[in-house]
């Protein structure tokens, strides 16, 4: 039906005859002579329809925004004065022969040119959406990314291979999505929240090395980078070290941004430990393109006559740390109680503050509520070691490491974002050293920090039993400015590793038989070392487009309360259905309002 798209057409196609489809993008009617502009995917041209051919003008009388055309037209240059440099096909023009109704339209929900229309509207005509030009860009720029992250891993020996979408529920952190089996009532499938023990069971079995780019479902709650269900680019691989697999990996993601955007990211990735990343950004995944980091000053507190300061200095699980911001004394009393504000959304009571006036001046020269605690001998070292200077501000927080560290990691990342601090271009990052386990106060009990089938570092096997608080693990998170795109590790291959792993994690041999009876079967018939990582598609897609949320770069996404406004998914069903399932209804008790 075409010979072209309206988008390739330039001066290469002057006085050439084509045929063109689309819709009709916005129809002008100057003085007796009709422009359509046509568009598809590719991009919009301009028609023109003169009264030389009625039948043809009539037609195009006719058209309304959205309209389904097909033209045949001969290609000419727009005349002088008259072209449009915004567009691709701005220097010509096709003067309309023959037009073609396909299909008419309703006045759309909105108009694609309006960037003031909501999200929820947007989602609701999901359909229309799509065809806004910066959301194909979106699509297309999701095909690219998927074709040449393809390329590489079939060049490199990979096997893209399938894992079953109805399996059985096991924790690996989030809520499962169940589905009612009708075949055996009273049971239940789980949708995958990855495919981890299936690639690692595809290792045992001899691929070598494995892909998937799969989709997952996790019933959690949702943000800007999470959806009830996502896609991963999942990876496995025998006979390799994590040194390996990180290189190889991330020569994968720097041929990807080079060959996709042009970029060329930096060649090694740098590598940093949970622990550093931790104490000079507060964050796991710090946004290196902040120049701000925290100061650790605890041990200069411990004395202070400051309760709120000398608290968490001498308590084991404590931080005091400090921030320092260039320029930051230009900041109003109300922009700082905003921040103050900000940072209670991560738990902090509080944030304390040093302006610095003028440095050589000592206290004299410095202005906060907090410096009648503090001696001249703890500001002064503050000062050094925060290397503030005249016209700065320090912050300061003071708690629980893991309140402090998300707090103040989250105000340096906004502070970088609105004073201008941020700097332009990609920083990508390893994160490796690990702890293997973390302390869950509440239940008294310790939890894998990633998945139980995370190896621990060889030396640290001993420690077990005997300090499972110092174990690091084999795992390494890939981090590009500030969000996680990949994670993974070395998957424990010896039987009893993963006894000794789960019997630290509370699961009874019993429990680990039922949940994962034949995994540790597998493990019994020669497992090779074998690792893996799975990388975020839809975040790392989100990145490279600018976007605001991975809802941005899915066709279809759900909404933050994980339900589908187009299709108005979740929705009741029937009785019948529910019988044959063997489900019945519990009516939920009203509330008093």
């Amino acid at each position: 039906m075409r010979t072209h798209y309206c988008g390739e057409l330039n001066t290469a196609q002057l006085d050439r005859e084509v045929t063109l489809v689309g819709w009709a993008h916005r129809r002008r009617d100057h003085g007796g002579v009709i422009f359509i502009d046509l568009r598809d995917r590719e991009g919009r041209v301009q028609v023109v329809f003169d009264p030389d051919t009625p039948d043809t003008f009539a037609t195009a009388e006719r058209v309304r925004s959205e309209f389904v055309l097909q033209v045949r037209g001969r290609v000419r240059r727009r005349p002088e004065g008259t072209e449009n440099p915004d567009l691709p096909t701005g220097e010509i023009e096709v003067l309309g022969l023959e037009l073609d109704i396909l299909n008419s339209a309703e006045t759309p929900p909105f108009h694609l040119d309006d960037d003031s229309v909501s999200e929820e509207h947007r989602l609701r005509y999901r359909y229309i959406d799509l065809r806004r030009p910066e959301m194909l860009g979106r699509m297309r720029l999701r095909h690219q990314v998927t074709r040449e992250l393809r390329r590489f891993l079939d060049d490199n020996g990979f096997m893209d291979m399938e894992t079953p979408i109805l399996t059985r529920a096991t924790p690996e952190g989030a809520r499962d999505y169940l589905v009612p089996s009708r075949t055996h009532p009273g049971e239940f499938f789980a949708l995958p929240q990855s495919p981890q023990l299936f690639k690692q069971l595809l290792m045992m079995s001899g691929m070598d090395r494995y892909y998937q780019i799969v989709r997952c479902f996790r019933d959690e709650d949702l943000r800007a980078d999470r959806q009830p269900e996502f896609t991963q680019l999942d990876i496995e691989m025998s006979f390799m070290d994590e040194d390996a697999i990180m290189t190889l990996m991330e020569g994968m993601i720097r041929g990807l941004f080079d060959t996709v955007l042009g970029v060329k990211l930096d060649d090694p990735f740098p590598r940093m430990s949970y622990q550093e990343a931790v104490r000079r950004f507060g964050s796991d995944r710090p946004d290196l393109r902040v120049p701000l980091e925290l100061v650790d000053v605890g041990d200069l507190m411990q004395g202070v006559e400051f309760k709120v300061f000398s608290g968490p200095a001498l308590d084991p699980k404590g931080r005091v740390a400090a921030l320092r911001l260039p320029r930051g004394g230009e900041l109003t009393r109300k922009e700082i109680d905003d921040y103050t504000k900000f940072v209670g959304i991560y738990g902090a009571r509080g944030l304390a503050y040093i302006k610095v006036n003028e440095v050589a001046k000592g206290r004299d020269g410095l202005q906060s509520p907090i410096l009648k605690f503090l001696p001249d001998e703890v500001i002064a070292e503050i000062m050094r070691r925060t290397g503030a200077g005249d016209g700065d501000l320090v912050f300061f927080g003071a708690d629980k490491a893991h309140v402090v560290n998300e707090a103040l990691g989250a105000l340096r990342v906004k502070l970088g974002e609105d004073r201008g601090l941020m700097e332009d271009g990609w920083k990508p990052l390893w994160v490796v050293d690990f702890p293997m386990f973390e302390w869950d106060e509440d239940e008294e009990r310790w939890l894998s920090l990633h998945h139980p089938f995370t190896s621990p570092k060889e030396e640290h096997l001993d420690l077990l039993e005997s300090d499972p608080g110092a174990c690091h693990s084999r795992a390494y998170d890939m981090v590009l400015n500030g969000t996680e795109v990949g994670g993974g590790s070395m998957r424990i291959f010896r039987t009893q590793v993963q006894k000794r792993v789960f019997e630290l994690l509370g699961i009874s041999d019993e429990e680990a038989g039922d949940k994962f009876g034949f995994l540790l079967e597998a493990l019994k018939y020669g497992c090779p070392p074998h690792g893996g990582l799975a990388f975020g598609l839809d975040r790392l897609v989100m990145l490279m487009a600018g976007a605001r949320s991975i809802r941005e770069v899915m066709a279809f996404p759900k909404t933050q309360t994980a339900r589908c406004l187009l299709t108005d998914a979740p929705s009741p069903v029937s009785e019948a259905q529910l019988r044959e399932l063997h489900i019945r209804l519990r009516k939920l008790p009203e509330t008093s309002s």
